[in-house]
């Protein structure tokens, strides 16, 4: 499908003079707002979108027949494809259980509760479904609508049976009251003709319960937290006057959560935990520990239960775990009947398991699907380097890859032909977001999204047409249509963007790509000013995060920022935007350089990338500042602290400036724990190199921020202020958490910016 973007972007492009900082620091409000969460309607004759309007977020739904854009109705049921082979679809909404009849085309409500309803699950006989309710898990027919039945029953602790010598009093209550008499069966609750007894689950909480299709065993997850001491920061301005202090996360250590998996069988009315201890490497110990005298722990290491796909004929169940360390994943075969499993793929990765499609972040599921059911399954994995889409064969108990090659696997929509898969992926491109189908039969892949820029594909219930997002890296996010035809034309729904967004021609950047020291290539987004108005000075940005990308060929999370890249662009900078080592889109080896010494390969690609704009841009070495935030700002920190003599000035917004005070889920995948892992901790943290301060710099940092506390640019700012520093300035923001809302702050953060640039590089 080709796309005429000169007919897509007709804006009337009227040249401003001169941006104003005020006016891009908006954010949104400048820009426009843009449609997001685009799904279609249970029938598929609407597809929907929310947009905030004032400050109320809205859905607005296109009916692609009437061609008319309305709010969505309180009647709207959204596709859910898990449920696109029954005759009805439910929905969970406000507690409330609604079904859409699909030949009928009628909604009806079929449940309701003054408790929390989550979790609703489908099995093969079309007219049951199970949900829960807070920590059990119930039944509701479609033949009996008006029965309710309760299929587990369990408690944190086991009741307890009264004695009986309780004396006078207790068998006065056991002689007038019928309720008191009934001790022996006063913890079961009725499940039709059947006493459901109470089932002791122990310590922890359950998180998921999951019933078999066959409906006869419940699979349940129970989560340990660790033993972490929580974090708190303060709250300056408030309503009332007064400061308050509020909680947050922990920090890292080496005190990992832990989950359990639980098999709940109806019929026996038993709960059993499964044992995995027999998992490959269990016990073994990392190699950065230097234990020369164990390789083994004395006891298995935690595990996180992620995806689980039930067979539909078998009593047997498909199941992803992961160490809480990250380092191993197994996917393993377990037997319902007698609790057993059989591993039937371990990978280990010294440094973190992770990539798309792969779960990298604790307890957060991957993709594991039915290719054939109970035949053949599908998973992900960067077992070659990037993350590409697996199959794994019952009958011949081997795994084939279904993509390869020097590209990831982005994300995965399922057809309704089981041979057949639409996979996007960055395979023209590590910036593009291309649309492929994917044939399972003979691998190959046909192309239907293609562009440079960023497609998120959205197909409709009978899969004739595709909605989807697109952008550029000088356009924004629109809505768009089209059908599932070769040739077809696409239909813009959306214009979102304003007429004061529209009036400024914003640069393209280009995407580069410069060798590295160690030989690699480096992406990154340069923005050049014409010949005229160059001055000879650069500015580098650092994104955040790390592991994300932002030197792509659609539009950025980073909006403003790449608005103020035109504005020092008009200025005469000239401004490079580096994918550094860690970032996302590049495969395994490029997302783990940075292991166990972050501001180490990361911070080099930044000196490989001065000496590029020196060599070939012809600026000026002596005047090149730097600045991000986050873990932009950290790497910020990191460039002055370690490498003093390379930038003429830096500005940190949000840094870390310690990694042992940051969380636990992000830090350990990276440096390991603290506790164990020292050496890693030190030589990654700015704190500790900030006796080589000789360059101006500016920190800017929230006061609310619950992600990089406040603390952290506190801690450094003591240290700077003990060993004499004198070069560096703190800008905080009181009211501002670690993303900023107010334009204001926005504002005054980045005129501080803008100065020190036109001060020191000038």
């Amino acid at each position: 499908m080709k796309k005429c973007i000169a007919l897509i972007f007709m804006f009337p492009f009227l040249t401003i003079a001169q941006l104003e900082l005020a006016q891009i620091m908006k954010g949104n409000e400048f820009i426009g707002h843009l449609p997001q969460n685009i799904r279609w309607n249970v029938s598929g004759e609407k597809v929907c979108y929310d947009l905030l309007q004032g400050k109320k977020l809205k859905t607005l739904c296109y009916n692609h027949k009437t061609k008319i854009i309305d709010t969505a109705s309180e009647n709207l049921i959204y596709f859910d494809r898990s449920q696109s082979s029954f005759e009805r679809q439910y929905e969970i909404k406000n507690n409330e259980i609604s079904c859409w009849d699909k030949k009928q085309k009628k909604k009806s409500l079929v449940f309701s509760s003054a408790m929390r309803i989550s979790n609703l699950q489908r099995v093969n006989d079309q007219g049951q479904i199970y949900f829960q309710i807070g920590k059990d898990l119930f039944q509701w027919t479609l033949s009996e609508p008006t029965k309710l039945q309760q299929v587990t029953h369990f408690v944190d602790q086991p009741i307890e049976k009264v004695s009986k010598n309780e004396g006078y009093l207790f068998e006065q209550q056991q002689e007038l009251f019928e309720y008191f008499s009934e001790d022996e069966t006063s913890s079961q609750i009725t499940n039709g003709n059947r006493k459901l007894k109470s089932t002791y689950t122990g310590i922890g909480d359950i998180i998921s319960m999951e019933i078999h299709p066959r409906e006869e065993y419940v699979l349940l997850k129970k989560h340990q937290s660790a033993n972490q001491k929580e974090t708190s920061y303060m709250s300056f301005v408030n309503a009332d006057g007064y400061t308050m202090t509020k909680r947050a996360r922990p920090k890292v250590s080496k005190n990992e959560p832990h989950q359990s998996l639980g098999l709940f069988s109806r019929d026996k009315d038993t709960l059993i935990w499964v044992d995995f201890s027999s998992l490959t490497g269990l016990k073994v110990v990392a190699p950065y520990t230097g234990e020369s005298d164990s390789l083994e722990f004395p006891e298995d290491r935690h595990l996180f239960m992620n995806n689980t796909l039930f067979f539909e004929e078998k009593e047997a169940a498909i199941l992803d775990i992961r160490s809480a360390d990250n380092k191993d994943r197994w996917i393993v075969l377990l037997d319902l009947k007698n609790a057993t499993t059989t591993e039937l793929v371990h990978e280990h990765d010294e440094a973190w398991i992770g990539g798309p499609g792969i779960s990298s972040w604790n307890m957060a599921p991957g993709y594991l699907s039915w290719w054939k059911i109970d035949e053949s399954f599908l998973f992900q994995s960067e077992r070659t380097g990037y993350s590409h889409i697996y199959a794994y064969d019952f009958n011949s108990n081997e795994i084939d890859a279904k993509t390869s090659g020097n590209f990831e696997v982005r994300s995965v929509s399922p057809s309704k032909n089981s041979d057949k898969l639409y996979i996007t992926c960055n395979k023209t491109h590590p910036g593009d977001r291309n649309v492929f189908e994917l044939n399972l039969k003979d691998n190959s892949m046909n192309s239907i999204f293609n562009e440079e820029g960023a497609h998120e594909l959205v197909i409709s219930p009978d899969e004739s047409y595709f909605a989807y997002r697109y952008s550029s890296s000088n356009r924004p996010w629109e809505l768009y249509l089209t059908r599932n035809k070769p040739g077809s034309k696409e239909m813009q729904v959306t214009r979102s963007t304003s007429e004061e967004f529209n009036a400024y021609n914003w640069m393209k950047p280009k995407s580069i790509t410069f060798e590295a020291s160690d030989g690699k290539p480096v992406h990154a987004r340069l923005y050049e000013p014409s010949t005229e108005k160059k001055n000879g000075a650069a500015v580098f940005f650092v994104h955040g995060a790390g592991y994300l990308q932002n030197a792509h060929h659609f539009w950025s999370g980073y909006y403003r920022e790449y608005m103020f890249h035109n504005l020092l662009v008009e200025k005469g900078y000239t401004v490079l935007d580096v994918d550094y080592r860690a970032s996302d889109g590049y495969g395994r080896d490029y997302r783990t350089a940075i292991y166990r010494h972050m501001g180490g390969r990361d911070l080099k690609d930044y000196i490989d990338a001065k000496k590029y704009v020196v060599n070939h841009l012809n600026i000026d070495a002596n005047r090149i500042g730097i600045y991000g935030g986050s873990y932009g700002g950290f790497i910020t920190l990191m460039a002055l602290l370690t490498q003093p003599d390379d930038f003429a000035c830096g500005a940190a917004l949000r840094s870390v400036t310690d990694w042992a005070h940051y969380n636990h889920e992000y830090t350990s995948n990276i440096l390991n724990y603290p506790e164990t892992d020292s050496l890693a901790y030190r030589r990654s943290s700015p704190i500790y190199f900030a006796e080589n301060l000789e360059r101006p710099l500016l920190m800017l940092h929230g006061m609310e921020d619950n992600n990089v506390q406040f603390q952290d640019v506190v801690r450094l700012s003591q240290r700077f202020i003990e060993l004499g520093k004198k070069n560096w300035e703190l800008a905080v923001f009181p009211v501002e958490a670690h993303g900023f809302k107010e334009a204001s702050s926005w504002t005054d953060e980045y005129r501080r910016i803008l100065e020190l640039f036109e001060k020191y590089l000038n």
